[in-house]
This record gives structure tokens, sequence and C-alpha cells, in this order.
């Protein structure tokens, strides 16, 4: 089993596609990888060798941010702006999307769940 910035990486997907279990690595970052390192991309996990895994290893440790310490960048981002107060901040704190979406009618995954007020009447729509 290939094991990988602390990802057991699956063994019978293409190179490319396992690369991306890894936090902080998608699609295009994992072709990159395969290109630099001359292991090809249609080249299956279980076929790698000890050396290609170890050289694929190596360059994300060197040269990309991932699992731990990306995860834990982004939280301490999100403190800073919950700290200063800012507009995204507070959207933050309030948990409400952040990046200007609208909140009326959508937002339910960032909400969560709806929550029924009580005493709250529906009125019909008047034609």
């Amino acid at each position: 089993m290939a094991r990988i910035a602390g990802i057991n990486i699956p063994q019978n997907k293409v190179v490319s596609i396992a690369l991306t279990y890894i936090h902080g690595i998608g699609y295009y970052s994992s072709k990159r990888i395969c290109k630099k390192l001359n292991i090809p991309v249609s080249k299956r996990v279980n076929d790698l060798s000890e050396d290609e895994v170890l050289k694929i290893r190596e360059f994300i440790d060197a040269n990309h941010k991932v699992e731990g310490d990306l995860r834990r960048e982004v939280s301490v981002n999100i403190k800073r702006l919950v700290d200063l107060a800012c507009y995204r901040g507070t959207r933050h704190k309030k948990k409400l999307p952040v990046r200007g979406q609208r909140t009326q009618c959508n937002a339910r995954t960032r909400k969560g769940k709806a929550i029924a007020i009580a005493g709250k009447k529906l009125t019909p729509l008047k034609k």
C-alpha cells in the first residue's frame, strides 16, 4: 500500500486520480507532479515501483502544502478574519455564505437544515 503525506493511496486507481485523494492536491496538480517526475499519467498505483513512490512523496513534501499543514493554515486564516471582525469574519461567525451568494432562497448547505419558526403562518399568494 502506497502511503503519501499520511494518506493511504488507493491501489487500483490511475496515479493522477489517486493523488487527488490527498487534501490540497487536485487533478491539475497531480498531472503536473506526474509530468515533472516522468511518471506516465495512465500508470496504476500498484504498478509503481518503490523508487517512484519515494520520488512522489519527496516532491510533494518539498513543493506542496498538504493535509494537516494546509488545514491548519486555512483555519488560522479564518480565525484571523473572525478576530478582525471584518465582514467576511462576521459571515464565518454566523455560518452564512462568505462570497456574496444570496441567502433568501438558497444557501441551505451553509446554513444547515431549515428551522421551523413557531407561530409563523404562511399566507397564500394573492392573484
